[in-house]
């Protein structure tokens, strides 16, 4: 599980920084990628990157801002000459939806794959075996939403030594053993298979916040991440700016990172007003609060272990 930024400045594409899109490498674990957000030249950062389109499986918009839709279409559009022939879900706050279709029909788009759009509501928006999403609205000028990845727990390692001990024969049985069910071994022993198994995998949990004024949803959506990704488009001491244009400072992201007690805080959708220099003392200000803090680059690369 990974996290790479194709996207990281706020507003309005900087040199050094483009607008909002970062995508959730799933790869490992289902084959596919998820994005959330898709701003203006999306598709021209993929390409300095693997991320592959046609491997696209879902897209999370935060809102409904220029900065966080305007590569939705066009990226949409180019998948169906990418090989892309999947489903691709896209969910988003109302208004998504004709947004996405409208813009198709004018420009006289034909997919090559069937699309699904979700509208969202607070809430869990996606639950499969291995993933849960839960979405809660922030506080920004337009409904601005906040979404809590989380991967569930998986099933530990079969015992094997100690299964060949107990003279349980290999094949279908370690199958069952391994998903969690009890067997029943031709003599009619029965088999509680947590006894052959370790401890299970504890998931792990991704914050992906949209653009927000310091909110309490923002440290619900946070609690116990292994990784909160938090806009801070200003820098300290300028709280009241923040708090007049909806978005948040550094100190102020790093204040969710502590109360919420996650592992690692990253600050990204940085205004374009601050050159690289000043991105850098952004950090510092939040190292003051949060000492686990980094700040996202475009293509910069965070990896999410697995638990041990």
């Amino acid at each position: 599980m990974d996290i790479l930024f194709l996207g990281t400045g706020a507003g309005v594409p900087a040199k050094h920084r483009n607008v909002s899109s970062l995508v959730l490498k799933l790869l490992d674990e289902r084959g596919t990628l998820w994005m959330f957000d898709c701003g203006e030249a999306t598709q021209h950062q993929i390409l300095h990157t693997s991320v592959k389109p046609r491997r696209i499986e879902k897209i999370f918009i935060t809102h409904l801002h220029g900065d966080h839709i305007y590569g939705l279409p066009g990226l949409l559009s180019s998948r169906s000459f990418q090989g892309g022939e999947s489903l691709v879900t896209v969910y988003g706050p109302k208004g998504i939806k004709d947004y996405v279709d409208i813009s198709l029909q004018v420009s006289g788009t034909y997919l090559k794959y069937p699309l699904k759009i979700v509208e969202i509501e607070e809430g869990i928006v996606f639950e499969d075996e291995q993933f849960k999403v839960e979405a809660r609205k922030l506080e920004h000028g337009i409904p601005s939403y906040g979404y809590r990845v989380v991967e569930k727990d998986r099933p530990g390692s079969l015992l094997v030594e100690k299964l060949q001990e107990a003279k349980i024969p290999p094949g279908p049985l370690y199958k069952k053993i391994k998903a969690g069910e009890n067997v029943v071994l031709e003599d009619g022993t029965i088999i509680d298979s947590s006894e052959f198994r370790g401890e299970d995998i504890k998931g792990r949990i991704v914050t992906i916040l949209g653009d927000t004024r310091l909110c309490d949803n923002a440290s619900l959506l946070a609690i116990n991440a292994d990784l909160l990704i938090h806009e801070a488009t200003f820098s300290r001491g300028e709280e009241q700016l923040a708090y007049d244009y909806f978005h948040s400072t550094t100190t102020q992201a790093a204040q969710v990172a502590r109360d919420a007690g996650v592992k690692q805080l990253c600050l990204t959708h940085i205004s374009s007003r601050y050159d690289k220099r000043a991105s850098q003392l952004h950090v510092e200000e939040a190292r003051e609060v949060f000492p686990n803090t980094e700040i996202a680059d475009d293509f910069k690369e965070i990896t999410i272990p697995v638990h041990k």
